[in-house]
């Protein structure tokens, strides 16, 4: 575990990369147990989820081996056995719920352990057991365990219970194999299933429909090894968006996919902010629009409704938290609307203890009056990925001397985030 210390107040300046994302990529890595051969996957973030789902991986029979940079080496020799699964790193990353629509391929029946991830109240597993019984796999939870029994699993045509991302790819990865076709009607169109469902094809899966609600999947018998990069993620995008208007600077964010990012960047323009964005170019796996974004500082007013996230082509679920800081420093009063996560909006009222002035209503609404000047403090990292984050923004924001204790939650989505920052103009130290 270790810890931030954040001198405050300075003025960031200067371009920065978005990093590769964070959901493509433990997605494509629980899909690799049922890819014999060796794969090569390019722009790997090197990040805490990362590293418990190569943990979990290694565990069960894969090898992997970082090369070069970012790129990953992953050997399958179809060995793969569940008995000395790593469970405490299973239990650390939700992520790795993944792994029972991959591993339904390869084992008739086979149990694992329950997921943790993000403390963020209740968070249910129905729609993936939903999808899956569609496909004829059951699943059923008996205290911390999952059993699967695939039974004479096929394809078929089905509406998901809930357009989620995670249970869309379950569904996927148990779908590519099956016999038949699968016709999955309301999945989720959001960018990391769009990143899977490429890398699927790209192996050998017939997959159509990405990047919309309907995905036609006919099953192969075989998915070939491939080399293949990860896209960059919208969500880091808009975190080195939220930091430059947060401390009112001059940056310059590269590498943005932008189809994940426009409804977020209407609103910003709506309150008075000032965005420059390039001309498109492609990912490096050529299937992403990307741009660079700059951000110059600006005067700003609160949006005049409510804000709240949705399934894309919606405001990002995961970019709503990333407003908060932004609306600090905004005039007026917004709503912030999380109906998502029941407690996520909880954490938001940390802020507070920066500075901030938010008022919780319940535990999916508060309100943000601004703007406010920030002031530095000592807080411990929630055991969430974007409510931390939120704090070290805002502790950026912040005049004199702040301390972010625990840092795992953000090193968990954000590859080398101090040193990556100190080099914009940032004072931040790591201390163990």
């Amino acid at each position: 575990m270790s810890n931030f210390v954040i001198n405050g107040g300075r003025k960031l300046h200067g371009t920065i990369k978005t990093n590769s994302a964070k959901n493509s990529a433990v997605a494509i890595l629980c899909a690799l147990p049922i890819i014999k051969g060796k794969t090569i996957l390019t722009d790997m973030p090197r990040i805490e989820e990362v590293n418990r789902i190569i943990e979990i991986l290694t565990s069960i029979g894969l090898k992997i081996t970082w090369l070069s940079g970012n790129k990953l080496e992953v050997i399958n020799s179809g060995k793969i056995s569940l008995k000395k699964i790593n469970r405490e790193s299973y239990e650390k990353t939700r992520s790795a719920i993944l792994l029972i629509g991959a591993l339904s391929s390869i084992f008739k029946n086979f149990s694992l352990p329950k997921t943790s991830g993000c403390k963020l109240g209740k968070r249910t597993i129905n729609p993936h057991m939903i999808a899956l019984k569609h496909l004829g796999i059951e699943v059923k939870k008996i205290n911390n365990q999952f059993f699967v029994n695939r039974g004479k699993a096929k394809g078929a045509e089905f509406t998901m219970y809930e357009s989620g991302d995670t249970a869309t790819e379950n569904a996927i990865l148990a779908a590519v194999l099956l016999p038949g076709i699968t016709e999955i009607n309301l999945a989720s169109p959001n960018y990391m299933v769009q990143d899977l469902c490429f890398f699927l094809v790209r192996a050998g899966a017939k997959i159509k429909g990405i990047g919309t609600t309907k995905l036609r999947i006919t099953g192969v018998k075989k998915l070939k090894p491939i080399n293949y990069p990860i896209m960059p993620d919208p969500i880091e995008s808009m975190a080195f968006i939220s930091i430059a208007i947060t401390t009112g600077s001059k940056l310059k964010i590269t590498h943005c996919p932008i189809e994940f990012l426009s409804l977020e960047l209407e609103k910003l323009s709506l309150m008075g902010q000032k965005i420059k964005i390039s001309r498109a170019y492609k990912s490096t796996n050529g299937q992403f629009k990307l741009v660079n974004i700059e951000i110059t500082p600006s005067k700003l007013i609160a949006l005049p409704d409510k804000i709240y996230g949705r399934p894309f082509p919606g405001l990002n679920i995961d970019n709503l938290p990333l407003f908060l800081p932004i609306l600090t420093q905004a005039k007026g009063q917004t709503l912030v609307h999380d109906w998502v996560y029941e407690n996520r909006a909880i954490y938001y009222t940390e802020l507070n203890k920066l500075g901030a002035r938010i008022l919780m209503h319940d535990q999916y609404r508060v309100t943000v009056s601004g703007p406010t000047k920030l002031k530095p403090a000592k807080i411990i990292c929630p055991p969430a990925l974007r409510p931390a984050i939120n704090l070290l923004i805002c502790m950026l924001a912040a005049k004199g001397k702040s301390i972010l204790y625990n840092s795992y939650s953000i090193d968990r989505g954000y590859e080398n985030i101090c040193e990556r920052l100190n080099k914009l103009g940032t004072d931040i130290e790591r201390v163990n």
